[in-house]
This record gives structure tokens, sequence and C-alpha cells, in this order.
């Protein structure tokens, strides 16, 4: 028995039309609405649905962390054991020995039990360069993936020449590796509709593009891990991570809780940098929420913080305390104020009053300096040639709680009586492919 799970970041019901391969693929098997678990961004959505656990048990609170012991933000580059939970190479091997599984781009998958992974993992250079390589296992598998197909193509998997090189390169990848090791349970993430949709609307035609573009990977990488398999028994599913949705308004949480006196920064040649051991609260955003950070926790900040935002447009919601288990966002790791953002807006990092006053890492694609997720990455200034400032341009966004059938993804099988409901919630999804795998 193989099964090859894909998450798809942006995938809606109503893509499915424009994608005969990918629709071909799961001709005859189940379709249901997918339910997300807020937030609905990359590394929760990945982890809700390895794990079949809330951000409450697993402890993936956002695309990034911040461990307030070391004032120090990690954006991007954690690895498998942030996430607090049993995940489904774990559950598979208590199992069944027998039974091996690959992770092919989940973000939290370098470390993680599975038996084959890869994951981008560029080599930093002294002189701020650098050189593209993967985190593979086993170690040497890259270097035959390399030798094979090429590098990784980095540049495309994330900034203003992300495109389908990037997917194109993981799915190839996926086949060699189905070809040599042939693991029963097959991870495998394909991004590319995440960034038309975030930079120009999800219904822009270079988003309609994108559809025909992954579908026809889609259908080279059906074929491909069917040939690799010798044509025994495959399960397909395919479930969305996230549903991006169209925006026209941002908001700035940091520069509010500047202008109230909580936020400070250091001047420097480099630009004003945020100073997070001395500010009262700062902001980390991630899409369409944000985790305020309240030095020492202290009550009447939070008190302050969340009447701060109840005044401010763009925000839905404000969540403080115990009020964070509505989400399930009342983790240790979580900010003591959660800012959701109105389904028509989003939360930019920008804390400076002056773009002058900028700091240099914000014109460039860095996206570990930056500390919360910049879609305005996906923007280039010719005239600067550079990243713009100006996040307005951001036409697309998602993160906030999955409340309509517009937020709403699909999970597909390509055989019947697989789902057994037309709606699933994404914590459902780890105990559907562990039933595939009876012990």
């Amino acid at each position: 028995m193989h099964l090859v799970f894909f998450t798809i970041p942006g995938l809606r019901d109503q893509d499915l039309a424009s994608m005969p391969n990918l629709s071909r693929l799961m001709e005859g098997g189940d379709k249901a609405q997918l339910c997300h678990s807020f937030p609905c961004v990359t590394w929760p959505s990945q982890a809700t649905m390895l794990t079949g656990k809330h951000v409450h048990d697993h402890g993936v609170v956002a695309n990034g962390f911040y461990w307030r012991d070391e004032h120090k933000v990690e954006m991007w580059t954690a690895w498998n054991e942030k996430i607090r939970a049993p995940q489904i190479w774990d559950l598979l091997r208590e199992r069944d020995a027998d039974l091996t599984s690959a992770a092919w781009f989940p973000m939290l998958s370098k470390g993680c039990g599975a038996d084959y992974v890869c994951m981008p993992a560029p080599i930093h250079n002294p002189d701020g360069s650098e050189s593209l390589w993967c985190y593979t296992k086993p170690t040497e598998f890259y270097g035959e993936l390399r030798d094979a197909i090429g590098h990784f193509p980095l540049q495309h998997f994330w900034g203003p020449i992300a495109n389908i090189k990037s997917t194109q390169w993981i799915a190839d990848s996926a086949v060699l590796a189905a070809k040599k090791h042939r693991p029963n349970f097959f991870y495998i993430y394909l991004p590319h509709l995440d960034y038309a949709a975030q930079k120009s609307g999800p219904d822009c035609p270079a988003a309609q593009a994108a559809l025909g573009e992954l579908d026809e990977v889609i259908g080279v990488l059906a074929a491909g891990l069917r040939q690799a398999c010798e044509d025994a028994e495959i399960l397909f599913m395919a479930a969305t991570e996230y549903v991006i949705t169209a925006v026209d308004h941002v908001s700035y949480p940091n520069r509010i809780l500047r202008k109230a006196g909580l936020l400070q920064v250091r001047e420097t040649e480099q630009g004003e940098q945020l100073d997070l051991e001395n500010s009262d609260a700062w902001a980390m955003v991630d899409h369409q929420y944000s985790q305020v950070f309240v030095r020492g926790g202290d009550a009447k900040i939070i008190s302050q913080v969340s009447h701060l935002f109840e005044k401010a447009d763009g925000y839905a919601e404000i969540l403080t305390s115990s009020y964070r288990a509505k989400y399930q966002m009342d983790h240790p790791r979580a900010g003591e104020v959660i800012l959701i953002s109105e389904p028509n807006s989003w939360q930019a990092y920008y804390w400076w009053l002056d773009d002058a006053k900028a700091p240099d890492f914000a014109r460039t694609v860095d996206i570990h300096q930056k500390p919360g997720y910049d879609p305005v990455e996906l923007h280039f200034d010719p005239a600067t040639r550079s990243i713009p400032l100006d996040a307005t341009l951001v036409k697309g966004s998602h993160g906030a709680p999955a409340l309509s059938d517009a937020q709403r993804g699909v999970l597909l099988s390509s055989a019947p009586n697989i789902l057994g409901k037309d709606s699933l919630a994404d914590t459902e999804v780890a105990g559907i492919v562990l039933q595939q795998f009876p012990g």
C-alpha cells in the first residue's frame, strides 16, 4: 500500500474546474470541504494535519517563534522538534516498523522521524552569500538529486521571481525518491498557487494561469509515481493548506504600538531596528493575524494593548489571556494578545514612521531577519531594484479564522469511501491517513 498526500496552499473547490489532471486523478474518489484551524498559515496548517492536534497541543503558533528568554525571533529556520506532538510518520512506525515514510518539503521536516526527507537548507557563507543546498535524509541523497536534476532553484521558491520551477523540482525529485525508496506514505508539498494569489489577488489572470501550470506538474508527477511504484496500489490524497482571499486594506500594529510608547527602536547605520529587550509590547505579524508579546506578561499593558486595537481599523478580534483559547492559541509560545484581521485586511510588520529610516533588510528578500511575514517580497520595484515599501500592493492574504465557505478548501481522495463525510476539520486528516494502514 502506498499513500501519496499532496498539500496545496491556496487550492479552492472552484479551482478544480481548471485543473483537469488533478480532477482526473481524483475521479471516482471522495471530496470534502476542509475546515481549517486557526491560524490558517503554512507551519501551523501543516503541523495540524500531520499530528491531528490543534496549536494548543502541537505548539506551532506561527511561521516563526519568539523566544522570550533570549529576546530572539526565529523565522523559517526551526527544526522538527518544535512540533510537540507525534506526526503521521511517528505513528505509522509505532503501528508497523516496516512502514516507511517520506517528507518532501513540509516546512518543519528537518530532523523529523520520516525515513526520507528533502527540505531547502541553503548554506550561509561568511561573506553573506548563500550556496544552494537541501537537507536530505539520507544525507547523501541531495547529491544524487543535484547530479540528476540540478540544484533546487531556491530563488524560485519565494520572492519576486517565485514561479513553477520550484514546484517542478519538488515533483521531479519526489519521483526519483519514489523510484529509489518506494515509501508507503509520501507527503509532498506543492507551493505554486501561493504566489500570484497573494501578490495580485486569487482571481487575477496570473493566479488563474498558475492553476494550469500546477495541474501540468501534477499530471506528470502522478504518472511518475505510478511508474516508480511499478503499478502497486496507490491512494492519492490532496488537501488545501489554506485559502487565499482578496484583501484591500492593510494595518500596521507595530506602528500603533510605537505611537503609544510601547515599542522601542534602536538607531543603527542599517536603519531603525526593533529593540525587543526594551519594548513593553511588539507584534510578530503573520498574514492576517499577529501575536503581541508583552514584557513580563504585565496585565496593565495587556489591557492597554487591547484597548488600543479595539479602536483601530482592520481588526475583527482582539483576544487576550484565557480568551485566546477560543482558537486553541492559549499556548506558552503564543503572544499575550492575538490580533485577528477583518477578512479583507492583513497586517504588515513595519514599525518605522519614515521610509528613510526603514532597516536595510526591509528592501530585500530576507525571510530570516524580518520579525514577521512580508508578502511585499513578491513585488519588485525596477526603479530602485529592490523590494518596495508599499504594503498596499498585496492583494491576497490568509490566516484569519475560516468562518465562511470562501475561506475553506478541499480534501480529495482518489478512491471512494475514504473520507466518510462531506465536511471535515483539518485535525481529522491524520486519522484518515492512519486508517489506510491498519495495524
